[in-house]
């Protein structure tokens, strides 16, 4: 594993192992999807600790919002909630990084209309020098927005868990321009830059800064599909 890999993994403060290990458990039998019926002495068992352990446990993850309880029925049922499952995405992309990529991801995408903001953002001359010095190109006043397909959307944390290269924001006639980080990519062959600012109004949609008007120069239209190749 390169370097800057290590660097990044550690320096992703998720849950410690020991209730990652619980939240991994609890969804293998199915508490991912839905309610599920175990004791602390089943749990204990699975985890291969006391019972008084395994309740303990399930304390602290309730404590933190990683699972729900239900004490209804004659059983405890537990789930994981939506914190939790994004706590177990963020550690599968983990592991992504380690053995599925090397040194690039692909995202895949449908073309579509942004909200008119690009252009007046990246031709901020403060923007544009720190763009020729990084990406070694000039970019066109605009960008192209790109909806990643919905089973891409997870690959975006890996993009922005690496290095990239950060553009500085700075303050212009009492307005704010924050950060942004620019990640070199290509478009079949054409060198291009994921640009993702420090607020986002995105969640499944990137923006694509070139020196190119990639629309023109590869007669892109909305809903035309493309894929993107993302240094990592």
């Amino acid at each position: 594993m390169r370097l800057r890999d290590i660097r990044a993994l550690g320096s992703v403060n998720h849950l410690n192992e020991k209730h990652v290990s619980a939240l991994r458990k609890i969804a293998s039998i199915g508490g991912i999807h839905s309610y599920i019926a175990i004791s602390s002495r089943e749990l204990g068992e699975t985890l291969e600790m006391s019972q008084q352990s395994a309740s303990k446990r399930i304390l602290e993850l309730l404590e933190e919002g990683y699972i729900e309880r239900d004490l209804g029925a004659r059983r405890q049922r537990i789930r994981i909630t939506e914190k939790g499952v994004e706590e177990l995405r963020k550690e599968y992309n983990e592991y992504r990084r380690i053995f599925e990529y090397t040194d690039h991801i692909i995202l895949n995408g449908t073309i579509t209309a942004g909200m008119g903001e690009g252009g007046y953002y990246i031709c901020q001359q403060q923007y544009m020098v720190q763009f020729q010095d990084k990406l070694l190109f000039k970019p066109y006043e605009g960008t192209l927005n790109i909806r990643l397909d919905k089973e891409d959307v997870g690959k975006l944390e890996i993009v922005r868990n690496s290095s990239g290269h950060l553009i500085k924001g700075f303050n212009r006639d009492g307005r704010s321009f924050g950060d942004v980080v620019a990640h070199k990519s290509k478009i079949r062959n054409i060198d291009c830059a994921i640009v993702i600012p420090e607020r986002s109004h995105y969640e499944d949609i990137i923006e694509v800064v070139c020196q190119y008007h990639l629309r023109r120069t590869l007669s892109l239209t909305d809903g035309d599909r493309v894929e993107i190749r993302v240094e990592l």
